[in-house]
């Protein structure tokens, strides 16, 4: 019923700069906060960034807060994630969620992921 695609991935040097895009179809996602996860080879998924459904408050994970700004256009069903001074540690599939909270996923929707490869 909900699909979430992910698109923006790639390669890009130590430094530079991508932006994500998740588009969700199927339905409107009505009073979902939306967020990114991402899973580097070897390691656990683990949480990125995280909007609410008003955009009024956001949340990061420390090792990416001040380089990575994530939106929503809730009119496109659309979040994003502008990623900036990009490090090789950043390089991971990056999955789109939506949740109703963010503190339980059980329920959340997943994109299928989009590779980020950040060059040393």
């Amino acid at each position: 019923q909900v699909q979430l695609v992910e698109s923006g991935g790639g390669l890009v040097q130590a430094g530079g700069s991508l932006r994500l895009s998740c588009v969700a179809s199927g339905r409107t996602l009505n009073g979902y906060d939306m967020g990114w996860f991402r899973q580097a080879p070897g390691k656990e998924r683990e949480f990125v960034a995280a909007i609410t459904w008003s955009g009024g408050r956001t949340r990061y994970a420390d090792s990416v807060k001040g380089r990575f700004t994530i939106s929503r256009d809730n009119a496109k069903n659309t979040v994003y994630m502008q990623m900036n001074s990009l490090k090789p540690e950043d390089t991971a599939v990056y999955y789109c969620a939506a949740a109703l909270s963010f503190y339980s996923l059980s329920s959340a929707y997943w994109g299928q992921g989009t590779q980020v490869t950040v060059s040393s």
